[in-house]
């Protein structure tokens, strides 16, 4: 059976570690839509020349741009099995898309969505959040409070020093949180009502969260 995942919840809620850790043990892609866009404008595809278009002008990237990129991507061979997809979608209307782009891709095959929601204290995300820092080189992320790296601000890999994204701030965070509430917080009940929805605990250590996400992922 094909499954394909997308991960909810708010801003340094755990999603991007657990997305990590879920691709290694499902032998799945890790598909992340920021990761995409950049390869496309790197490589100076037509696509990627559309959306530096945008970006340039301090505009978001169209949703129909967007989801040519990622249909593109999850095309492609290495998500037959499926996927697990990070950053999209961060709308209603973006996970309109990303159903016509699933209907389109899958073709009848047995295929089961999945769209876990990590329900948290957002009160302990505040401190994640300032906590947070991250490889320039390899986007490894580290938390200098529940992941530190082994050597002070040196990453485990390859020992560049680490930094922290100018949007880590207390006063950004209030408003990402803001903009989460607002836009992407309805895809809870979007994809409750279509009845793929699971929710899991993410309070707790990033072992304990792991081991709640195994327990839908088997279900």
């Amino acid at each position: 059976m094909k499954r394909e995942f997308i991960f909810l919840g708010p801003p340094a809620c755990g999603k991007g570690t657990q997305t990590e850790m879920l691709s290694k043990y499902m032998k799945l892609p890790h598909v992340d839509t920021g990761s995409l866009l950049r390869a496309e404008i790197n490589n100076n595809t037509d696509s990627g020349k559309e959306a530096k278009s945008y970006i340039e002008r301090g505009l978001l990237v169209p949703v129909e741009l967007v989801a040519k990129i990622i249909k593109n991507r999850l095309s492609q061979s290495d998500c037959a099995n499926g996927y697990i997809l990070d950053g999209f979608p961060r709308s209603t209307e973006q996970a309109d898309e990303l159903f016509r782009i699933n209907e389109f891709i899958d073709g009848g095959k047995d295929t089961k969505f999945t769209a876990v929601y990590f329900d948290i204290n957002t009160d302990l995300l505040e401190e994640r959040i300032v906590n947070r820092r991250s490889c320039p080189q390899c986007g490894t992320i580290y938390n200098l409070q529940s992941k530190p790296p082994k050597i002070k601000n040196h990453c485990d890999n390859d020992g560049s020093e680490l930094v922290q994204r100018k949007d880590d701030t207390r006063e950004v965070a209030h408003l990402r949180f803001e903009t989460y509430n607002k836009e992407t917080a309805p895809l809870i009940t979007y994809y409750q009502d279509k009845g793929v929805l699971r929710t899991i605990n993410a309070n707790g250590n990033i072992q304990e969260v792991w081991e709640r996400l195994l327990a839908v992922v088997n279900d």
